[in-house]
């Protein structure tokens, strides 16, 4: 990446020297205009398409190079951003707390457009520096004054820009969500569309998505009228700049102390320069719609981060609660050839455990102990609300806000997937960054299973949804293994 980057930069620096060269093709092309010099006109002709012949293709190879930068970055930060986003979670506890909106916009369409924008910024930005330098000098030696006419009307245009079109960003900002949100609610139609249409509710999902458009038309509108007064000037300031640099040499030309292909020259630097002055002025805003994206992706990355407090369980005088997995001795006993049954040994202990709601810190269980020993059916019963799914969830592992101990008791001390643990040593699993991870493994490696209220159905084959969630590891599995491995899928499985 550093060297296509690298690559980019060359190309950019290519081409700048390009213009200037071109700069003074066409000064020395229209002088023989002037001087109704044919031969030499010919001649510089010649030059001019010998020049595109070279030229075009930098152009071309610069912006090639730039687009397939961006669209690696983009596969780069996607992975990074998506790896964060299942780490410890975070997609569930995000979901579950309703920490921010929309995230899948945040990595679909927020990422495209940093990565795009940022790349050409910032190849704007070193162009523009390049041509500073290299057009002032011409500039400078055609005609002082035209420069500093130059400087004031770049940075007044600046100035007023920036006044104009200052509530843009949060414009910008507030589109981005809005738009997003009614994209949601379309889509919560599609996966709904059978239990909206049970309850006959069309006309009240129709009433709450025009709602959600509404919102966004108010907006658009709002930032339509901004970006009208903006272009009002912007238009202005870009037309005026085609005969300002020759009205100011003009008087010049007249009085025969220059020809006439200087002024040209001048008008090509004068625009030069000016653009590059003026990046803020032409730019502003798609600066305002990149400076919206950055603070979405800011505020998601904050969220992803391993410091961020909104993710991490209260801590006030709450140690959280510790899940483990221990070896125990089998369950069926063998001597002489023959096999005997042993007592019911302890599959799930759980001890001194209370558990809080994540956020809030509401108390839903206190000082609770139980065993659950092999062969034991348990049913959890009790009104709506009281925390039968919450026990569960402290039983997966989703949620850990509270203090006490969960202990899984494995019947073969081969199922424990842990190199590193002796036979009777327990597998201390605290739900954190990547070990959660290993915590799920172990649970399928330990024989538990949770149902999840929804029945939910994978974005995948039927091989995928019957396996799921246990394909991960065959998943990249070449063509050739993948048909060696279907006739014995399910064998010892299912």
């Amino acid at each position: 990446a550093r060297l296509q980057l690298a690559g980019v930069f060359a190309l950019t620096l290519a081409t700048t020297g390009i213009s200037v060269g071109f700069n003074f093709l066409g000064r020395d092309f229209y002088n023989a205009l002037a001087d109704k010099d044919q031969e030499q006109f010919t001649k510089q002709l010649l030059y001019y398409l010998g020049g595109f012949a070279v030229g075009v293709p930098f152009f071309v190879l610069r912006d090639y190079a730039r687009e397939t930068l961006s669209l690696r970055w983009r596969s780069w930060m996607t992975s990074y951003y998506m790896k964060r986003y299942f780490k410890n979670r975070t997609f569930y506890k995000i979901q579950s707390q309703s920490l921010i909106d929309n995230p899948d916009q945040r990595i679909n369409d927020d990422l495209s457009a940093f990565t795009g924008t940022a790349l050409a910024f910032s190849l704007t930005l070193l162009n523009a520096v390049v041509d500073l330098v290299s057009f002032s000098n011409i500039l400078y030696g055609i005609y002082p004054p035209l420069f500093v006419v130059l400087i004031v009307y770049s940075l007044g245009g600046t100035a007023i820009s920036v006044f104009l079109g200052k509530s843009l960003v949060n414009l910008n900002f507030m589109q981005e969500k809005k738009e997003a949100d009614f994209r949601y609610g379309l889509v919560r139609v599609r996966e709904n569309a059978e239990s909206i249409a049970f309850y006959g509710g069309e006309e009240n999902e129709l009433q709450l998505l025009l709602d959600r458009f509404r919102r966004a038309y108010q907006n658009l509108s709002e930032l339509l009228i901004a970006s009208r007064n903006l272009e009002f000037f912007t238009n202005g300031y870009r037309y005026l700049i085609q005969i300002l640099p020759a009205a100011v040499v003009a008087p010049m030309f007249f009085a025969g102390k220059i020809e006439f292909g200087v002024i040209n020259q001048s008008v090509s630097a004068f625009n030069h320069i000016l653009s590059d002055f003026s990046l803020i002025v032409f730019q502003f805003q798609s600066i305002s719609a990149f400076s919206a994206v950055i603070d979405r992706l800011g505020e998601f990355d904050d969220l992803l981060g391993e410091n961020g407090s909104s993710l991490s369980p209260r801590r006030d005088s709450i140690d959280g609660i510790n899940i483990s997995f221990k070896s125990g001795s089998p369950s069926v006993l063998s001597s002489n050839g023959s096999q005997m049954q042993s007592e019911p040994g302890i599959v799930l202990e759980i001890c001194d455990l209370t558990l809080l709601t994540p956020r809030g810190g509401n108390i839903l269980i206190t000082d609770f102990n139980m065993e659950l020993k092999d062969k034991d059916h348990l049913l959890v019963m009790g009104p709506s609300g009281c925390g039968k799914t919450s026990l569960l969830r402290a039983l997966a592992g989703l949620w850990t806000s509270g203090t006490g101990d969960i202990i899984y008791h494995a019947r073969d001390s081969r199922q424990l997937q842990t190199a590193t643990l002796g036979s009777n040593e327990p597998s201390n699993i605290k739900p954190e960054g990547e070990e959660l991870l290993q915590s799920s493994k172990q649970r399928r490696d330990n024989g538990i299973f949770f149902v999840p209220q929804r029945p939910y159905m994978v974005l995948g084959t039927l091989r995928q949804q019957l396996l799921y969630p246990t394909w991960t590891a065959n998943i990249h599995q070449s063509p050739t293994n993948d048909a060696q491995s279907k006739g014995n899928l399910f064998h010892g499985r299912y």
